[in-house]
C-alpha cells in the first residue's frame, strides 16, 4: 500500500546519511550522487522513501559489485525507466539499474542512471523545476494524495496515472530550462 506523507525537513538528512557511504563505496565509478524524486523538494509531500540517483560513466559490472559489497540488492526485474511520449525513444536513454538497501539503511530506492541519457537528465530537471515552482509542487502533490484517496495504493496502478502527470510537468520545466539556461548543476553528495 502507498502512503503519501506531508513534507518531512529530516528527508534531507537521510539522504545525506544514505549518500555519503554510497560515495565512499563507489569512489570514482560514481560521477554524482543526487538527492530525486518527491522527498528533494521541499515543501512537497510524499513517499516515506529516500530516491537517490548515481550517475556512472556505463552500467559496468563494477559499480554492482561496489554497491553489493556495500549491502544494496539489485533488483535486476527492473532494467528501464517510463519512457515519456514524444521524446528520445531509444531504450538506451531509459535504461537503468536500481538497488535496495541492507536493513540497516531506510527505505531508499538507488537508480544508477548513465551520464548523459535522458533518465539520467529527467529527475535532476523535475527536482528542479519542482523547487523553482511551488505551485505545481503544490498541484503535483494533490494528484498524488487523490491517487492514493481513490484506491491507486497499488504500485502499477499509482504509476500508470502518476508517470503521465511527471511527463506533463516536464513540458513546463524543459520551456522553464530553456527560459533560463537550466544546467546539471553540482553533484548532492
Amino acid at each position: 500500500m502507498i502512503t503519501i506523507l506531508p513534507y518531512n525537513p529530516t528527508w534531507r538528512g537521510e539522504f545525506v546519511h544514505i549518500g555519503v557511504p554510497i560515495r565512499q563505496a563507489l569512489g570514482e565509478l560514481a560521477l554524482r550522487i543526487d538527492h530525486i524524486g518527491s522527498t528533494a523538494v521541499p515543501g512537497l509531500a510524499a513517499k516515506d522513501v529516500i530516491d537517490v540517483q548515481i550517475t556512472v560513466r556505463s552500467l559496468d559490472p563494477a559499480v554492482e559489485v561496489a554497491l553489493r559489497r556495500a549491502g544494496y540488492a539489485r533488483l535486476a526485474h527492473i532494467t528501464q525507466d517510463h519512457t515519456p511520449p514524444g521524446g528520445v525513444t531509444e531504450s538506451a536513454e531509459w535504461a537503468k539499474w536500481i538497488f535496495k538497501p541492507p536493513e540497516t539503511v531506510r527505505a531508499a530506492n538507488v537508480h544508477v542512471r548513465v551520464e548523459g541519457r535522458a533518465n539520467q537528465r529527467y529527475p535532476l530537471l523535475f527536482r528542479d523545476y519542482l523547487r523553482a515552482h511551488p505551485a505545481t509542487a503544490g498541484a503535483y502533490a494533490q494528484v498524488k494524495q487523490g491517487l492514493v484517496a481513490h484506491r491507486f495504493d497499488t504500485s502499477e496502478a499509482y504509476y500508470a496515472v502518476k508517470d503521465p502527470v511527471c511527463d506533463i510537468i516536464m513540458g513546463g520545466a524543459e520551456a522553464w530550462a530553456a527560459a533560463v539556461g537550466w544546467s546539471v548543476g553540482d553533484s548532492d553528495c
